[in-house]
């Protein structure tokens, strides 16, 4: 019997939901109307545990409020009840792709030499690398459970604290910071116009307020060009011509996309895997992408949660050798303007599709947990127990 491997690179947000709907939904149809080819999933991981990055901001402030050992979980155990014939989970990361031959270069996480896996399908659920392991993985969860050590132990007695990045994580960071050690003379800087740029003005300048009473000051148009250790300091260079020496520096700037291994063909200019704003296709047949590596998202979490599904009917379809019950195409369609930002634990800011919603609205939500007890679901895939 042939089988047909879908290669899934990369494993948190992604990669772990693409996996699960499509053993438990997709690979099913296509076996019950074509029993001649067999499907197996294959999904790479650098890391042996799912991260939830939502809840960072909070996490990094002290060792109780969202313990370290909440914001991980083991991803083999979420994929155990999967028989080994249908799924394989490889600890590695993606170093080159040959898209002749149609298969991915490996980098195993062990030491040992580089493996190949070949592919008939492929997704591209890389995601980006953040400048601090912070808010994504570098490869071992270890690497992001080092730095939120360190920011325990140096917060507690720091005077001075900047925040780089005006985005919801360094907005929610200086939230939680200011809620944590009012104390300390903390400042974030938004590097643009205003806090929040992905929203409006309104709700940025809102957040502002918010921190202020918190008594964090926000600086905009003022960019880090250069963070130097300087014993236990850190010496930050401005963009406009200032030096500053800091107790604690947090980047929370943003990430670059996991695309290197990628031929340059199938991406953007900046980077970014070229898809399909709604089908999420990329140009080369076969090839899909999805999350923060693919060029239709945003960057936020359900930029993927609501992207699962179209990417899924992409492949039934594209899989399905029958004409007939031809299966139907989902588009996925982004929500406009649509973010909650906790400003420390009490309320935040935020808005659903453009309409600005109140502060208490965001507490019952996200500001109270942030979610972090939705971390078993997701690393199990209840998001998708229904197609």
């Amino acid at each position: 019997m042939a089988v047909h491997n879908i290669l899934i690179i990369g494993a948190n947000f992604g990669g772990i939901g693409a996996a699960h709907y499509l053993l438990k939904h997709t690979i099913p149809k296509l076996e019950s109307n074509d029993n001649s080819t067999k499907y197996k999933v294959t999904l790479v991981s650098p890391s042996t545990h799912f991260f939830w990055k939502i809840g960072a901001p909070r996490t990094l402030v002290s060792p109780d409020l969202l313990p370290i050992s909440k914001a991980f979980a083991p991803i083999h155990d979420a994929f155990k009840d999967y028989p080994s014939d249908r799924f394989e989970l490889v600890l590695g990361s993606a170093t080159g792709l040959d898209e002749g031959r149609k298969n991915v270069t490996i980098k195993p996480i062990a030491p040992s030499s580089a493996t190949l896996l070949s592919y008939s399908t492929l997704i591209i659920a890389t995601g980006t690398t953040s400048t601090s392991p912070l808010w994504t993985l570098h490869g071992s969860h270890e690497e992001s459970i080092a730095a939120f050590k360190t920011l325990h132990k140096s917060l507690p007695d720091a005077l001075t604290i900047w925040i780089a990045g005006g985005g919801p994580a360094g907005t929610e960071t200086a939230g939680e910071i200011g809620s944590q050690y009012p104390k300390a003379n903390t400042t974030i800087l938004s590097g643009t116009k205003s806090l929040l740029p992905r929203l409006s003005r309104a709700v940025g300048a809102a957040a502002e307020s918010k921190l202020a009473a918190l008594g964090v000051k926000t600086v905009h148009n003022v960019r880090v060009t250069s963070a130097t250790p300087s014993g236990s300091k850190t010496r930050l260079e401005l963009s406009d011509n200032t030096i500053q020496t800091v107790d604690v520096y947090i980047d929370a700037t943003g990430g670059r996309p996991n695309s290197s291994f990628l031929p340059d063909a199938w991406l953007n200019e900046r980077g970014y895997v070229i898809t399909d704003p709604q089908t999420l296709r990329a140009p080369t047949k076969g090839v899909y992408a999805i999350g923060d590596v693919a060029s239709y998202s945003s960057g936020g979490v359900m930029d993927v949660l609501d992207a699962m599904r179209p990417l899924c009917s992409s492949i039934l379809i594209d899989l399905s050798t029958t004409g007939e019950n031809t299966p139907k195409q989902l588009l996925y369609k982004p929500m406009k303007e649509t973010q909650m930002v906790p400003i420390g634990p009490k309320g935040g800011v935020g808005s659903i599709m453009g309409w600005k919603i109140p502060s208490l609205m965001v507490w019952a939500v996200k500001s109270r947990t942030f979610m972090v007890e939705k971390v078993p679901g997701a690393v199990a895939g209840k998001d998708y127990t229904k197609a």
